[in-house]
């Protein structure tokens, strides 16, 4: 029986296994086919949108959504609570008794579409008019075909990133109305509704309307995107922040900017005191609150998230001058200095170029000086992409490790460093660095990568008195004894004698919090923890590297080595290796086969191309590097082969720890007589990496024990 049937085995058997082993393997299954992709999302609530939308098409009916119906309780439990004075009088009204044409888009979404109503989500509407920069963006959110006349049943659906998975949200198109105007977020046009139907979409995935009060722009970038989200303080911003912002907008990354209420910061670390948290805690309600705001005297409004939409270089008299265009998600109140809608600054450019860029319009929207705009505004936020929401011949996006965890009281829920008690009783996550810097004004031999740690689901506990927990992690390189262990628990001692390497620059009560960090090549482990013990919560941590990181000597290589469609295909990728493997005189070696380069691609391919991209080409040449290294490590001889004692320590060092018995199955499987030459040592590591992988390890488990095979046969099938 070859690999492939016994892999089909392992997937039958596994949908019939008990406990919770079957439904997380069951699920990797569905991952694995599509299910939770932009294209193939879950069902939120199990509700279909076309088999409803049919059932009220045959009935004659307009739909009316059980699971958020319009009712005081969808509006909200505080401020918009049942029988509050804000939700007094309030209707339920469809778009057509509302509009004599309604219409869903009207002339493609734009910006003007989306203006700010009676709750306090503009970081949520200055998240929407960024999308509406970018169709592609736009439509994956908001998909095509809907309308109020072509089969209009009263049903629309949205499609929103949540927590690693992209979930389907149906609603009904019922829309909270007072005094005969929609209490929310409505369009400049009157009878355009998709940007209100979208945010009550958006407000039955988070449980009722008043949970979308007061957040972080990245918030909305990322559940509109699934994108990997990055902060600069403007008063600390790198010197090429224009150039990061342009290339942002020219790959269509979202971006949005706020201004400080305080002077102090919202952010505190550990250490801090209990005076200090509560007025941490005060000054972060004051942000957060959109009812107080404080509008500076050129009608700049603090605690306000805007989108930034716009970056342009123009030339006045004899210099250039570079302006940044800003949007308020109200649809009005506007920056009134230098270069603003009616300054006198337009008079010194061409007058078609200020016909282009000024329209004179109170649409929210303005231009200022950059510099103006870094004096001005404390934060910028920008939403990085991931390949699948960029076009196509697109190569800027990141490669990102993913990993779900769960704080639970007296388990795993060990607060941060202030209580070394329980610290050490939080999830750790190994990650491990390979790829240098190639920065040439940088001596530091480092890796750059990003950490961003989110707590899942926590705006639908607002109503039982929750909200979010206050979050970070920290990061300890790995002791020496545990390098290349496939999992790893440090214990209470470890923390009391060593000091981290690096950490989130903040604990806050957000619901993500990510930083940027440089560390030198090596093992590390990432702990999160909320900053207090005892808080429970389910988390998603990821670790994301830039494709944009990687040098430009590699990027030239791959594009010599790839030819025009920019993909490693199997005979390229054996021509690849032969190449190189030749280069290295130290090394005996008759060559990779096609069979082995079938499963280097099969391990690395992430979306059933049978090629490798350049993320993936690049993932795989790090791990050849890496067992290049431990060869020559264990290669004590230095004959450029390996003997079995040799291998079982590579072996081992490499992370697998088996006993003798495989270890003598892969050197029959693998030697030439007694040696073991680098392309076989590679492509045995290449299938028990695949083979150890968390859902194929999950598979050989529940086909071992169904099939009444041991798992040593199993496992010698599989490696042969």
């Amino acid at each position: 029986m070859c690999l492939n049937d016994y892999f089909l085995i392992l997937v039958h058997y596994s949908m019939y296994s008990v406990g919770g082993v079957s439904s997380r393997i069951y699920k990797e299954r569905l991952q694995a086919e599509g299910m939770g992709t932009n294209d193939n999302a879950v069902k939120f609530l199990n509700q279909d949108y076309e088999e409803l939308k049919r059932e009220c098409l045959e009935s004659g009916r307009l739909f009316e959504d059980p699971c958020f119906p319009a009712v005081p309780q969808s509006l909200g439990f505080k401020e918009l609570a049942p029988h509050s004075s804000k939700t007094h009088g309030v209707q339920w009204i469809r778009p057509t008794e509302l509009s004599n044409n309604p219409e869903f888009i009207v002339g493609g979404a734009t910006r003007t579409d989306i203006c700010q109503g009676a709750l306090g989500d503009c970081w949520l509407l200055a998240a929407i008019a960024s999308l509406t920069l970018n169709d592609r963006l736009l439509h994956r959110v908001v998909p095509h075909g809907q309308s109020f006349t072509d089969e209009y049943a009263g049903i629309f659906h949205f499609q929103f990133w949540q927590f690693g998975e992209w979930v389907d949200v149906v609603i009904d198109d019922r829309l909270p109305v007072k005094d005969k105007e929609l209490m929310f977020v409505h369009s400049a046009e009157g009878n355009e509704f998709w940007s209100a139907l979208l945010e009550k979409a958006y407000a039955k995935l988070n449980g009722s309307y008043e949970a979308l009060s007061g957040g972080s722009t990245t918030e909305g970038f990322e559940d509109f995107t699934g994108g990997v989200a990055e902060m600069y303080e403007l008063r600390t911003a790198p010197k090429d922040l224009p150039r990061v912002i342009a290339k942002a907008l020219e790959r269509g990354s979202l971006l949005g900017c706020s201004i400080d209420v305080s002077t102090h910061s919202a952010y505190y670390r550990p250490g801090d005191t209990m005076q200090h948290l509560w007025i941490h805690l005060l000054i972060f309600f004051c942000v957060c609150n959109l009812s107080v705001f404080a509008v500076t005297f050129k009608k700049l409004v603090k605690g306000h998230a805007y989108s930034v939409t716009g970056l342009r270089e123009v030339r006045i008299t004899s210099k250039i001058e570079r302006l940044i265009r800003i949007r308020n998600p109200w649809g009005q109140v506007e920056w009134t200095g230098a270069w603003s809608d009616n300054s006198s600054e337009w008079n010194g450019i061409d007058p078609a170029e200020r016909e282009e860029m000024n329209n004179h319009m109170e649409d929210g929207e303005f231009w200022m000086s950059f510099q103006e705009f870094k004096r001005q505004f404390s934060r910028l936020e920008i939403c990085n992409l991931t390949p699948d929401a960029l076009s196509e011949d697109s190569q800027n996006f990141w490669n990102t490790i993913k990993f779900n965890g769960t704080w639970r009281r007296g388990s795993t829920a060990g607060g941060c460093r202030n209580h070394p008690n329980t610290f050490w009783i939080n999830p750790q996550y190994k990650i491990t660095l390979l790829e240098e810097d190639d920065d040439p004004e940088d001596d530091e031999v480092a890796c750059s990568f990003l950490v961003a740690l989110m707590q899942k689901d926590r705006r639908r506990y607002r109503k039982q008195g929750q909200d979010m927990h206050t979050i970070g992690f920290t990061l300890y390189e790995v002791p020496e004894e545990f390098r290349g262990s496939q999992s790893v628990h440090l214990k209470k001692d470890f923390f009391l004698r060593q000091s981290s390497r690096a950490r989130s620059e903040t604990f806050i009560n957000l619901r993500e919090v990510s930083t940027r960090l440089k560390l030198p090549p090596g093992e590390y482990l990432i702990v999160p923890s909320t900053f207090e013990p005892g808080k429970e919560a389910d988390f998603v941590l990821r670790e994301e590297v830039s494709e944009e990181d990687m040098e430009d000597s590699f990027k030239k290589l791959f594009a010599q080595l790839s030819g025009e469609d920019m993909e490693i295909s199997v005979h390229e990728l054996r021509t690849i290796l032969n190449r190189v493997v030749g280069k290295h005189r130290d090394l005996k070696t008759d060559g990779f086969s096609l069979e082995s380069c079938r499963c280097m691609v099969s391990l690395m391919d992430k979306d059933g191309s049978a090629r490798l991209g350049i993320v993936e080409f690049q993932i795989l040449w790090n791990k050849i590097r890496k067992w290049l290294g431990i060869f020559r490590q264990f290669d004590l001889d230095k004959s450029g082969t390996m003997s079995s004692y040799e291998m079982r320590l590579a072996v081992e060092s490499a992370g697998f720890k088996l006993n003798n018995k495989l270890h003598q199955i892969i050197v029959a499987r693998y030697s030439d007589g007694d040696t073991i030459d680098f392309d076989n040592f590679v492509c045995c590591l290449v299938k028990l990496e695949a083979m150890f992988s968390t859902s194929f390890a999950h598979l050989i488990l529940v086909f071992a024990k169904f099939a009444n095979v041991s798992l040593q046969r199993l496992i010698k099938c599989v490696i042969i």
